[in-house]
């Protein structure tokens, strides 16, 4: 391997690590929860409607501009403007800044559950211990992402290969069981396709399946945290177009396939045990992925003649390894986006819109003084939240339950906007014939389509997410907040974080001028000979 090439990320890391920032399995267990088969359809649509279109824009602006370092800001950046760029970067960065809050502690459920076997056991754990121990997840990964790619690419291989021994259970499992049954345990026809059989599932409301549709558009966010990936890649014109295309596939095919395996041994029918479960809200969402894996457990120690303690046991066990799985796979997410998101926004960017050192990568291409900065930002929110929690009693309590609805409902949509600027950046790409295109999916008909098509989802999707308070205010029960403070967050966040970008750049723009109006122009290797 040639010195030029050693570190980076081959075909095979390349596709674990869009995997593991891509493909959430608990995404699975709980669309069954909630739709059982009646999910599938809902996730094709995502994934024909937003995702594999989305996935090949990506591939297509990773392409042509492989030589930048900054992800979706160069793309955007090339084919719209500097301004333009900054605002729907900064806001999906400052996004995965508040997701590190939400993760920090929010990743003990899961290593709860691998070694006790139940993640509601960090509900007995006291909140000031909690806030503790996501201080030291966020600086042990802060610490070891820092040491460059090559730390970051070990962690996010053990995550994806994790998530696959978790899918390849479920496949030989489910399939052990429908063989000795002789055939699937809950039957599939166009009823149990087109409706929900969750208790608490209003089939009669078109507004349960508009929130679901959200949800499973949703769960296909990611692939652009990798674009930032672009140069760290062996042979990127060959490997990253490829790598993105073969995990979008996977990816849009498996989230299906599994939902529908799970009803191969599991049946979601009235009065079932599962359905009383639901009902009685001993399962939740929460829970679920758990409780499934537990299901898919007994059935197996059944079909090989087991006792009940004997299926029960064998449940447990497959429970613990559902929460190891979870817990890796996590990790791998945390340690890409701890990383991704800030090289993207740094390398991108001009060095001095930054104020003091913020713009500077250091010499293993790290942009270490940015990932304190946001370390330093984590820890600070979460040492206030335990402080409010310690001083505030019950009160305490409630009142950092609500500020984390909000800082929740600032970056629901913030984190999924950026996509609409994306989608758009690609249209403006597409039609501008100086810009050279070494490898393409669409056609320029094919990318209107697709760009329309992507558009109208993700207008849908984020559209309904800020609307829902308001049209159905049950949404927001339980959270603390009215349906009218519920939406001017989710309208605010997203305010706010553009705000920020329009004033950042505005002040690097009055200070050196000729800087910025070369941002635009694109480098010799980007210049198409066709004029």
């Amino acid at each position: 391997m040639s010195d030029k090439t050693k570190g980076k990320l081959g075909l095979a890391g390349l596709a674990l690590m869009i995997f593991t920032s891509v493909y959430g399995f608990n995404n699975i267990p709980r669309a069954f929860y909630m739709m059982g088969y009646g999910a599938i359809p809902w996730y094709i649509i995502g994934g024909i409607g937003f995702f594999l279109p989305f996935a090949f824009m990506v591939t297509e602006l990773g392409s042509a501009f492989k030589d930048e370092k900054g992800g979706i800001y160069s793309w955007m950046e090339k084919a719209v403007g500097p301004t333009f760029a900054f605002i729907g970067t900064l806001m999906w960065y400052l996004s995965y800044v508040v997701w590190m809050v939400n993760i920090s502690s929010g990743i003990l459920a899961p290593l709860g559950a691998a070694i006790f076997g139940d993640a509601s056991i960090i509900n007995s754990i006291a909140p000031w211990i909690m806030s503790l121990l996501g201080v030291l997840v966020i600086s042990l990964v802060t610490f070891f992402s820092s040491f460059g790619l090559n730390a970051i690419k070990k962690v996010t291989s053990i995550g994806g290969v994790a998530v696959l021994a978790l899918n390849a259970l479920l496949l030989i499992g489910a399939v052990i069981v429908v063989i000795a049954q002789g055939h699937p345990t809950m039957p599939i026809d166009l009823h149990a396709l087109t409706t929900s059989p969750n208790p608490t599932f209003d089939n009669g409301s078109i507004i349960g399946f508009f929130a679901f549709i959200v949800f499973a558009v949703f769960a296909y966010g990611g692939v652009e945290a990798v674009g930032g990936l672009v140069d760290e890649t062996e042979n990127p014109k060959k490997n990253f177009p490829k790598g993105v295309m073969m995990s979008a596939v996977i990816i849009a095919v498996g989230y299906s396939l599994m939902i529908f395996l799970i009803g191969l041994f599991l049946d979601y029918k009235t009065g079932g045990a599962f359905w009383e479960g639901v009902k009685s809200s001993q399962y939740n969402f929460g829970n679920a992925s758990y409780v499934i894996m537990d299901f898919l457990g007994q059935s197996l120690g059944h079909a090989f003649g087991m006792s009940n303690s004997g299926a029960h046991l064998i449940g447990n066990i497959f429970q613990h390894f559902m929460g190891l799985s979870i817990f890796l796979s996590l990790m791998g997410a945390f340690f890409t986006l701890i990383y991704s998101p800030a090289k993207q926004i740094v390398s991108g960017t001009p060095e001095k819109l930054w104020p003091g050192k913020l713009g500077k990568l250091d010499e293993k291409g790290m942009p270490r003084n940015l990932m304190m900065v946001q370390w330093a930002i984590v820890v600070i929110i979460i040492l206030i939240v335990m402080v409010v929690n310690l001083a505030g009693g019950q009160d305490g309590q409630h009142a950092t339950a609500i500020f984390f609805t909000i800082l929740t409902n600032m970056t629901n949509v913030a984190l999924t906007l950026p996509y609409l600027f994306i989608v758009y950046a690609f249209a403006r790409f597409k039609f501008n014939h100086h810009i050279k295109k070494p490898f393409e999916i669409y056609n320029k008909a094919w990318a209107l389509i697709a760009t329309v098509v992507a558009l109208v989802v993700l207008i849908f999707a984020d559209g309904f997410t800020v609307l829902q308070p308001l049209i159905q205010p049950s949404s927001v029960e339980g959270t603390g907040l009215s349906p009218i403070v519920s939406f001017a967050t989710m309208v605010g966040g997203p305010l706010v974080f553009a705000i920020i970008a329009i004033a950042m750049m505005q002040v690097y723009k009055s200070k050196h001028p000729q800087e910025y109006a070369a941002l635009h122009e694109l480098d010799a290797s980007e210049v198409s000979e066709e004029e």
